[in-house]
């Protein structure tokens, strides 16, 4: 089981992205190393626990510095800048404290934030293979006494591998969904590493196998109904997606402004010395550079609308915030695959070669942003502002 590490206190928004900061710094240096290799970062983990980052949008009440998810997002862009597998690893850490946040008892507030706090990292057992749709589910959750069983098997677990609970998606009998906060310890649970996607390489997001595991009462928190009624809990998810594919963009951008720098050759027809002076290499630039700054500020709004949705939940408060979150996955998956992809356009044959790993942002891109499909988004965009149609209250959209 990962060990659990005491977490610095982190108070303000403002110490949030410094912290952020240097610790991109820090996990930039061997991630492509780490994405070559397939090395899980579990040394990086936990010095990421031990910033106390995976505390920063525990509600203020509760001893967390319930930061603003203006900067929730800017500090998953940052560690996904740096590695996007890491910068991916805590988003259903910090989804799974919404739902405790909208759902939960104050008891199990308490009592799970508290343990946030002290350095515990929350993974998720959510998704399935083999169901009708992606979004269906059938591990079951049968009464047992005072408490519960589980039978069922995950797969996409990212953070699994490295969690003390895993926030696990059940249904009852009556066809209801919860989420067990499942520890990793329990008998019967199994987590496998065996995911094999060509990007986002050591997230971890493989198998999680239920055995007849026991969990207590005390552990599940009723799932469906976040979802029957407006909450904040699907834009919280999808903006924090759109932060790790921000981030990867950052991190190809920069490598290329890098190679171009040092490496690249000016094409023969530039008439320039320099490839940073060819003027064709200066217009593609030019317009990755807008696109990505129009990344960062859709980002920075949908931060600020889903703030609001978080002060004032209502049907169309909720809308207007997944629109917002919506239009910033939209840009981001489009802006994380063309940055992969110009790189290689203006640095030439010499990016590819394998010791500069720079083939990870693309891959990561490509893995990351299937995670729902951004057509739906343009469509959901259209309707709401076409035929003033709320979007569905789910998770994605």
């Amino acid at each position: 089981m990962p060990t659990t590490h005491h977490a610095a206190p982190i108070s303000s928004d403002e110490q949030a992205l410094i912290v952020a900061r240097d610790l991109a710094d820090e996990f930039k240096r061997d991630s492509a190393l780490r994405d070559r290799e397939r090395l899980l970062p579990l040394a990086e983990l936990d010095t990421f626990s031990r910033s106390g980052l995976w505390g920063i949008s525990v509600p203020k009440e509760f001893g967390g510095a319930g930061v603003s998810n203006v900067t929730l997002a800017k500090v998953v862009a940052l560690i996904a800048q740096a590695d996007g597998s890491l910068g991916q690893i805590p988003q259903n850490h910090y989804y799974a404290l919404e739902v405790l946040r909208v759902n939960g008892t104050p008891a199990q507030q308490l009592r799970l934030y508290g343990e946030v706090l002290a350095g515990q990292r929350f993974g998720n057992a959510l998704a399935e293979l083999g169901t009708k749709t992606a979004h269906d589910r059938t591990t079951r959750l049968a009464r047992d006494g005072a408490g519960y069983r589980i039978n069922g098997r995950k797969f996409y677990a990212t953070g699994a591998l490295y969690a003390q609970r895993i926030p696990t998606s059940v249904v009852d009998e009556h066809g209801i969904q919860h989420l067990a906060f499942v520890p990793r310890e329990s008998q019967g649970l199994s987590v496998i590493d065996d995911w094999s996607g060509f990007g986002q390489r050591t997230t971890g997001s493989g198998s999680v196998v239920f055995d007849n595991v026991y969990v207590s009462a005390d552990d599940v928190l009723p799932f469906q109904s976040a979802f029957e009624r407006p909450t904040p809990v699907g834009p919280l998810a999808q903006i924090l997606h759109a932060a790790i594919d921000t981030g990867i963009a950052h991190a190809a951008y920069q490598d290329a402004l890098h190679f171009i720098r040092t490496k690249t050759r000016p094409w023969i027809d530039a008439t320039s010395d320099k490839a940073s002076e060819d003027p064709l290499t200066l217009k593609s630039l030019g317009q990755l550079s807008v696109r990505l700054s129009a990344t960062d500020a859709l980002l920075e709004r949908a931060g600020e609308l889903l703030d609001s949705a978080q002060a004032d939940s209502t049907a169309a408060s909720v809308a207007a915030a997944s629109i917002a979150v919506a239009e910033a996955r939209a840009i981001s998956t489009e802006t994380s695959l063309l940055a992969g992809t110009t790189l290689f356009e203006l640095a030439g044959s010499q990016a590819t070669l394998a010791e500069h790993g720079l083939d990870r942002h693309w891959r990561n891109a490509r893995v990351h942003t299937l995670h729902d499909p951004v057509r739906w988004k343009y469509h959901a965009v259209g309707n709401y502002y076409l035929n003033d149609q709320n979007p569905p209250l789910r998770g994605t959209i």
